[in-house]
């Protein structure tokens, strides 16, 4: 049957609809999985969460605007029959709102559980249950080939298995090459251009072979089917050439004689003198810089001594709960003009979350406790090296996350738009700026006001964190997010950075290491998201469909 054309325009209110929804499913990917994503590096103390915001308000806005895609799959991967509504494109309009609608609240009630999870498979689950819910079963791909639902299930346990092991994998060459020797830091300084090059080599290869505006791509047609090369070659490995090679130069020519000075020498600079380190002449030395570490790293290692020496309140000089509640009462009090009092209040709720400190929250849990004891801390020096490279792991699985999977996300927003702007609908959707824009500022609000809730149930509440550790997971997670993708195997971002954090935990040769009820829990809500985000998008869709009509009386068909 051919494509029925719908007059331009229609059902205005579903586009509306669908918007603000497809804005709070961006809000709750920034929530839960760019929140997952970041949970690491700030669990580790290599970032606070103020940082973690700051670099992803440009890392995935950045990533979205300047190299999402700018043509996406509606229906990701296929996972329904879209044909079967060629003949009314109004219901896979409302399909689409029902999936969006299903998809963000789950995802909002999950990141409010505290239940890392899939925001992709989220979405799937939530087509499928349209799917089911318009023609039954048969509109669904249940099998292995073309990317179905057998192979989402497969996600579960081959995603986290994967990134463990190449995790595990970088953590032990770190402890024997790096942490284990007779003079670590001099190990790890020279060890800096090794990970630098290695990792920026890496990341910029995903990127520019994985963004959505890439000519060049490296793909395989099916699982175990042979890799398909196409665009300018030449031009992709002389970007990723450049690109590594000069920060190869800059690590040999500037890193490693700043960390010599700074770590080494223990002189007092500054981060902004790497980049004048041969021209600086010698600066005083700086007595506290292990108390500076140790505050940094490992500030549960501190004792009153320590505290006063680092200008901190010991714990008889500070304030109790509801002696600190009353003086802001009091201070807040003091304030009679109403207008500055709203503003600040408006302030308060906006902000108050970016200070929370979330490393001391997961240190605080019983069960992280109790893995916390048995973990194996090494020198703080050169645990210090690994903090700047968890920083540029974290920024650049960021904006490839902007780059990469913020259209994918747009899909049901960009066919509803179609629709309602044309009238008719392709598996090919074009995604204007301004829709992309909205997912990536929707995804930076969502980390910067409610990222904190999903931080604070990972990363050490897992496992202890070290910047060593945080680095080397991160890595995984990555490397096995690209090899998976050139080779069409299905996996989760989420899914690898657990998988990679309880293997790493593992690496202390303990299996009390690891806090195991929260990794149940996060396997829990793997498992309910495809359940769940289905069958509230198909009751929702039957209820809008096939519920009461205010035009047509009972008995009348209605599609």
């Amino acid at each position: 049957m051919a494509a029925v054309v719908m007059p331009i325009h229609s059902y205005t209110w579903v586009f509306v609809f669908t918007l603000l929804f497809a804005f709070l499913d961006g809000y709750s990917i920034g929530a839960n999985d760019v929140a997952n994503s970041f949970a690491t590096s700030v669990g580790s103390r290599s970032l606070t969460l103020k940082q973690a915001v700051c670099i992803a308000f440009f890392t995935e806005f950045g990533g979205a605007i300047a190299l999402g895609a700018t043509t996406t799959k509606t229906v990701k991967d296929g996972i329904i029959k879209t044909y079967l509504f060629d003949d009314r494109p109004d219901l896979l309009m409302t399909g689409f709102m029902c999936a969006l609608i299903a998809s963000s609240t789950w995802v909002m009630t999950a990141t409010y559980l505290g239940l890392p999870l899939s925001t992709t498979h989220s979405i799937i689950g939530a087509l499928i249950g349209v799917g089911i819910s318009a023609y039954g079963r048969g509109a669904v791909n249940w099998g292995w080939q073309g990317k179905g639902v057998a192979q989402i299930a497969t996600s579960w346990i081959l995603a986290p298995c994967l990134a463990g092991i190449l995790a595990a994998i970088i953590y032990t060459i770190t402890l024997f090459a790096v942490l284990k020797r007779r003079n670590s830091l001099r190990a790890g300084i020279w060890a800096v251009p090794f990970y630098f090059t290695i990792t920026i080599f890496i990341v910029s290869f995903y990127v520019v072979s994985r963004n959505g505006r890439s000519s060049f791509t490296i793909d395989a047609s099916s699982i175990g089917g042979g890799l398909e090369v196409s665009g300018n070659i030449g031009l992709a490995f002389g970007i990723i050439g450049a690109i590594t090679g000069t920060v190869l130069i800059f690590s040999v020519g500037f890193l490693v004689p700043f960390f010599i000075r700074r770590l080494e020498k223990e002189e007092s600079l500054k981060w902004y003198h790497v980049f004048c380190i041969h021209c600086l002449p010698e600066q005083p030395h700086d007595p506290k810089i292990d108390l500076y570490l140790k505050r940094a790293f490992t500030p549960q290692l501190l004792n009153d001594a320590d505290k006063t020496e680092l200008g901190m309140p010991v714990e008889d000089d500070e304030e109790s709960k509801e002696e600190q509640e009353e003086r802001e009462e009091r201070e807040w009090r003091r304030c009679r003009n109403p207008v500055v009092r709203f503003l600040g209040h408006v302030k308060w709720l906006l902000l108050r979350t970016l200070y929370i400190d979330v490393a001391t929250v997961q240190h605080e849990n019983r069960g992280a406790v109790r893995a916390h004891e048995v973990a194996i801390l090494y020198d703080n020096k050169t645990e210090y090296l690994y903090s700047l490279l968890q920083v540029v792991t974290a920024s650049f699985a960021s904006f490839s996350h902007g780059s990469n999977d913020v259209a994918n996300a747009l899909g049901p927003l960009a066919g509803v738009f179609q629709i309602w702007d044309s009238g008719t609908f392709t598996t090919n959707a074009s995604v204007p700026y301004w829709m992309l824009a909205n997912a990536g500022l929707a995804i930076d609000v969502g980390l910067a006001l409610y990222g904190y809730n999903i931080m604070r149930n990972l990363g050490n509440n897992i496992t202890y964190h070290s910047p060593s550790r945080g680095f080397s997971m991160e890595l995984g997670a990555a490397l096995s997010v690209i090899t998976a993708s050139f080779l069409a195997l299905p996996v989760s971002t989420t899914q690898c950075i657990v998988g990679a954090t309880v293997a790493v935990g593992l690496c202390n040769c303990n299996w009390r290491a690891i806090n195991w009820g929260m990794v149940a829990i996060a396997g829990f809500g793997w498992v309910l998201t495809l359940p769940v985000a289905g069958i509230a998008a198909g009751l929702l869709y039957a209820l809008l469909t096939r519920g009461p009509s205010f035009t047509l009386p009972p008995g009348m068909e209605v599609g």
